[in-house]
């Protein structure tokens, strides 16, 4: 569910008309909705309130200062994966025992930085990684804490580009090199290796992925007690699928329903990293027709948004509904909406039926809270978008359009070229 609805023909975040939203902010503009932002993430929270997790929302699906505080007000931690998203983490004041922090290929600097800081711990997930972050706790004269990254070797059903819990993907360790890292972690003296963590993928839909995941991690920390470790953590990531078109996902209280039992059966401390859940209908990109082109095979609404602005049709074939400012009627006709990019990539929506659309209409591209603004980029020398956020009546502007200077403030031209 999302708070973005039609109150007689226009369309609203909340209780504000987007329309307004366009006229005073410009477009392309991403505009996001506070109420559904909480909702989801209570949603989240009351399904799995036996356990009492830590909800650690995903910091890549979307991080905007303004977004992840409302997170963190609402008592959720954070899943980071750069340096820099534990620059902004930190910056929106999160008590750092309530960061965790993936990624396969942390820096040196990011590694130490991350324990001056005092997170709660890293997803390992390579021995290579394990003997560095050792390394640099020994050198700080701390220890680090760690979780062990589990590649359960599972199809999660979606996109290629976005499952991780196979082999063959990068990420994670297999089953038997993890019990192989607990057999042997008196030798990492400057880690305390203390729970176990799995992300299978993004945008699964279906539980028996994650049910089929579990049981093998469940399985894992059986065997681990059997030859006396015990660990504190078990955290099981995210991927939670949202209706973008006619996707009929589990709820957040049917997925707690699916897992819990397996979940009691360990009596560690649970963890989950949800992004998409919380974030992505909580959002939506305005647009603007600024063409209509016809040709003998076609018609092109070509709007003012990019791939730049909005990459998952071109990256993933993803599909969003789109859909205008003001309700139109008439017959649908059949066409591309495209953007100014110069690629042929550069598309929201090929052969959608449409009500009728014209130059100047206002568009809303539905479900880009999560990967949105996120994955944007200045390709083609384009200026990122404005961000506004919506709470009731009330709207604020959450990060400012770029400007042409912005383009050109971190290059120089060397002297000898002048």
């Amino acid at each position: 569910m999302h708070d973005f609805k039609f109150l007689g023909n226009n369309l609203f975040c909340e209780k504000v008309p987007v329309t307004n939203l366009a006229r005073k902010f410009g477009t392309p503009l991403y505009v996001y909705s506070f109420r559904t932002m909480v909702e989801h993430f209570r949603k989240l929270k009351d399904a799995f309130v036996h356990f009492r997790p830590l909800i650690c929302y995903s910091l890549k699906a979307n991080s905007n200062l303004a977004l992840a505080k409302i997170l963190v007000n609402q008592g959720a931690g954070l899943d980071i994966v750069s340096g820099g998203e534990l620059f902004k983490a930190l910056r929106i004041g999160i008590d750092p025992k309530k960061i965790v922090y993936a990624s396969v290929g942390k820096t040196e600097t990011e590694i130490a930085k991350a324990i001056k800081s005092d997170i709660l711990f890293f997803n390992a997930e390579s021995v290579s990684e394990l003997r560095t972050i050792n390394r640099i706790a020994g050198s700080l004269e701390k220890t680090a804490r760690v979780a062990i990254r589990i590649n359960p070797d599972i199809e999660p059903k979606t996109h290629k580009y976005i499952t991780t819990g196979k082999l063959t993907n990068k990420f994670g360790l297999s089953l038997s090199d993890a019990f192989d890292i607990f057999l042997d972690r008196d030798n990492f003296s400057n880690l305390s290796i203390n729970g176990v963590h799995m992300h299978i993928g993004s945008q699964i839909i279906e539980s028996s992925p994650f049910i089929g995941a579990i049981r093998r991690i469940v399985a894992f920390i059986e065997r681990l007690n059997k030859v006396g470790i015990v660990i504190e953590y078990l955290n099981i990531g995210g991927g939670l699928g949202i209706i973008y078109n006619r996707e009929n996902p589990q709820t957040a209280a049917e997925f707690a329903k699916n897992i819990s039992p397996l979940l009691r059966k360990t009596k560690l401390k649970i963890i989950l990293e949800p992004g998409r859940f919380i974030v992505g209908n909580a959002g939506i990109l305005v647009t603007k027709v600024i063409y209509v082109k016809k040709s003998h095979a076609k018609t092109f609404a070509i709007v003012d948004a990019g791939m730049n602005d909005l990459i998952r049709p071109s990256l993933y074939g993803a599909f969003h509904n789109i859909v205008s400012l003001q309700r139109k009627i008439g017959p649908q006709k059949t066409l591309d909406i495209v953007g100014p990019i110069c690629e042929s990539a550069d598309f929201f929506a090929k052969n959608r039926k449409m009500p009728p659309i014209e130059e100047g209409d206002l568009l809303a591209i539905m479900g880009t809270g999560a990967y949105g603004f996120s994955m944007a980029s200045n390709y083609n020398s384009r200026l990122r978008p404005a961000e506004v956020l919506v709470k009731g009546a009330h709207y604020y502007l959450i990060r400012e359009r770029e400007s042409l200077t912005d383009l050109v403030r971190l290059e120089h031209i060397p002297n000898f070229l002048n």
